[in-house]
């Protein structure tokens, strides 16, 4: 696929053309849980999912869609990826949403849940910057770029080929799983050093706080879900090492930042739980990943 040096590299593109433009957010909203995902007052014949907010868009629209079959399925976001597991450990919730895949940590953790993992799907984790950065010369990043980056070593963007702006840096905060796909490519089974102590550095949640800093400020730089930039042309995916985040790049795990979309559940899925995953793995469902800028099951050869 090719792009235009200045513009985010679009991940899907011809599946959303295909599928129709969607709010992510106007779709998660219609779905979230008001409260919390293991309130004591939930109604108990309501299927609760809770966790990544990369995966909560796809879950929200198939709950949309299930509500014609009498299914109840609210769909909250509280915690990412590591929230989730934590409530599907804790019987808060039935299905924990994640965009990372279980550690062995989760596991000694919580000995007695029977972690069942169904991959939905996939999604590229980009670097993101400005159009004012990308513009301004920076058309690529090394590893050792990013990592000088968000530890803080790379305070301006001259210092990389770009303009003379100083680099603020939004990260992911601990636990989610787009944190743990940053790590995994810049410091491998390695652990990553304490945060910056800087004014130019900041630790943000979910997806659309995510998005929304980066386009309210000057110079920024976070990873997020390309999905997530799709139409947005004041941000850019920058190339990592020189590979873009094509959909060829991802299908192929050539692009660095790949990674897995699941549904966990406690033991294997049974009645409503089965019937909701069934239905996002049935080709139905799977039409909804690319609306969201993610790639399918047969896109990824499984």
């Amino acid at each position: 696929m090719t792009t235009k040096p200045h513009q985010a590299p679009s991940l899907l593109t011809r599946k959303r053309k295909q599928a129709g433009l969607a709010s992510s957010a106007a779709l998660l909203l219609a779905a979230v849980l008001t409260g919390c995902a293991g309130s004591a007052q939930a109604d108990s014949s309501t299927l609760q999912a809770s966790g990544s907010t990369t995966v909560a868009p796809v879950a929200s629209d198939a709950a949309e869609a299930l509500k014609s079959r009498g299914l109840k399925i609210t769909v909250a976001t509280q915690g990412g990826s590591a929230g989730g597991i934590s409530q599907l450990a804790a019987k808060q919730i039935q299905v924990a949403l994640s965009s990372k895949p279980l550690s062995d940590e989760d596991r000694k953790t919580n000995p007695n849940t029977d972690f069942v993992t169904t991959q939905i799907g996939a999604d590229a984790v980009g670097i993101i910057i400005t159009k004012e950065v990308a513009d301004g010369g920076v058309k690529n990043l090394t590893k050792d770029q990013v990592k000088g980056l968000f530890e803080g070593t790379i305070t301006n963007w001259s210092q990389v080929g770009g303009p003379d702006l100083k680099v603020f840096v939004y990260d992911k905060e601990p636990g989610r799983g787009t944190r743990e796909v940053l790590d995994k490519f810049v410091y491998g089974k390695g652990k990553p050093p304490l945060p910056p102590q800087s004014d130019n550095y900041a630790v943000v949640g979910g997806n659309l706080e995510t998005r929304n800093k980066l386009e309210s400020t000057r110079g920024s730089i976070a990873p997020l879900s390309t999905g997530f930039i799709e139409g947005r042309d004041g941000l850019v995916a920058v190339p990592l090492d020189g590979v873009a985040p094509t959909l060829e790049n991802v299908a192929s795990s050539k692009y660095p930042m790949t990674r897995p979309l699941f549904m966990i559940t406690d033991g294997q899925p049974k009645g409503a739980v089965k019937e909701y995953i069934d239905y996002l793995l049935a080709p139905e469902g799977q039409k909804l990943l690319p609306v969201h800028g993610y790639l399918t099951r047969q896109q990824m050869g499984l």
